[in-house]
């Protein structure tokens, strides 16, 4: 072998082992939001804690009587793994659509940001991903509140 091709070998050794170790200041790559809650798995739990909590108040289950559960939470997983970054792909109309005529009020939405909020805190979810969370599903397509 020649001197350089050595001495290129040996210094990309050096830098590989340095890195290894510590010595360069390597920073790791942000994880996305899917993967700090948990991937689909905990979301499949966020979405069972927050829908028992939307079917038990009495504030807001009865706008859910006649609602296909298990339709919903699948909806409800593929929305929230999609908003926070994982693989998943909503596959439920859009949020206008969906509630479009259904006289949703923005004190309903209060009440379901209030029993989410309740199942990510019964669920231990850092407070940082809980208002990343709420933030980005805040920012999903409006209801059409008030109008």
């Amino acid at each position: 072998m020649s001197r350089r091709l050595l001495f290129g070998l040996s210094m990309m050794l050096a830098v590989t082992g340095a890195a290894s170790a510590g010595m360069i200041d390597e920073k790791p790559l942000p994880r996305s939001l899917y993967d700090r809650l948990g991937g689909q798995p905990a979301i499949v739990l966020v979405v069972d804690a927050f829908v028992g909590n939307v079917l038990g108040d009495p504030r807001i289950n009865a706008r859910f009587a006649n609602t296909d559960v298990p339709r919903l939470k699948a909806l409800l997983v593929d929305q929230i793994c999609e908003a926070a970054g994982g693989p998943c792909r909503s596959a439920g109309r859009d949020t206008p659509s969906a509630h479009s005529g259904s006289g949703v009020t923005a004190a309903d939405g209060d009440v379901l940001a209030d029993d989410l909020a309740r199942a990510l805190d019964t669920l231990r979810v850092p407070a940082q991903d809980q208002g990343e969370l709420l933030g980005i599903l805040g920012q999903l397509p409006s209801l059409g509140v008030g109008q």
